[in-house]
């Protein structure tokens, strides 16, 4: 653990609400068995740009290191404010790549860990600029042996097909979900159902036909939410 790492494990362990009697509750909610110290949204935010005003000029280097460190954390505090901590930095960010997610979402654990830091991290011309870097990542983590990695590669193309419409983001989109359709965990099929949703802002047409000629083969609740969103515009 870096000294960065230690100031902000510090402050999320004074601010924890580990006694609250819905730290359960939450932390089954997220769905990972890390240490959860039960921090609001808002005060891990806040955290994290405490931290970004008291050193603005982090190094490239600092900056890896310490997101090396906390992604590697024993906490889901640690490794959520990691994707916070990710995106504040937006020179150093340019330089990220899928090499660098590929190693730290070995170590993601539930739909909370993982979609904080494939959400909506990088949007379309972040994607579509390193383009064969990241078809070729988004390719290989659909068949992954870690599902953090296969519901990222499907997570990761949500803000990306929701901001532009592009032949290639659409094609692999689909790819990757023709891939996993058959998988039953929920972190795959929500994630399939997200995807199409989300597509729908751009390729709506693409999506209803794709819904049609694959309902025998996608997840029920893929269809029910998809069908929905189709119908009402509403999730």
């Amino acid at each position: 653990m870096n000294s960065y790492h230690r100031q902000l494990l510090v402050n999320i362990q004074k601010n924890s609400r580990r006694e609250d009697l819905s730290l359960h509750n939450s932390q089954k909610y997220c769905g990972t068995s890390d240490k959860f110290y039960n921090l609001k949204t808002e005060i891990k935010r806040q955290a994290a740009k405490e931290f970004f005003r008291k050193y603005l000029d982090l190094s490239f280097d600092e900056y890896i290191e310490l997101l090396d460190s906390l992604n590697t954390g024993k906490s889901y505090e640690e490794k959520t404010i990691a994707s916070m901590i990710l995106c504040l930095y937006k020179n150093n960010k340019e330089h990220i790549g899928p090499e660098h997610l590929d190693k730290w979402l070995e170590n993601l654990e539930g739909w909370a860990e993982i979609d904080s830091l494939c959400q909506s991290s990088f949007g379309a011309d972040e994607i579509l600029l390193k383009w064969n870097s990241w078809e070729k990542a988004l390719i290989t983590f659909s068949r992954s042996d870690f599902i953090s990695k296969r519901r990222a590669s499907l997570v990761l193309l949500v803000k990306p097909v929701r901001d532009a419409k592009n032949d290639k983001l659409f094609s692999l989109a689909l790819e990757n979900i023709d891939k996993l359709k058959k998988e039953k965990d929920i972190l795959i099929t929500k994630a399939i159902s997200w995807l199409l949703r989300d597509m729908i802002k751009n390729y709506r047409n693409e999506v209803r036909h794709y819904l049609k000629e694959n309902r025998e083969t996608l997840p029920k609740i893929a269809i029910r939410e998809v069908t929905r969103k189709l119908e009402t515009g509403k999730k």
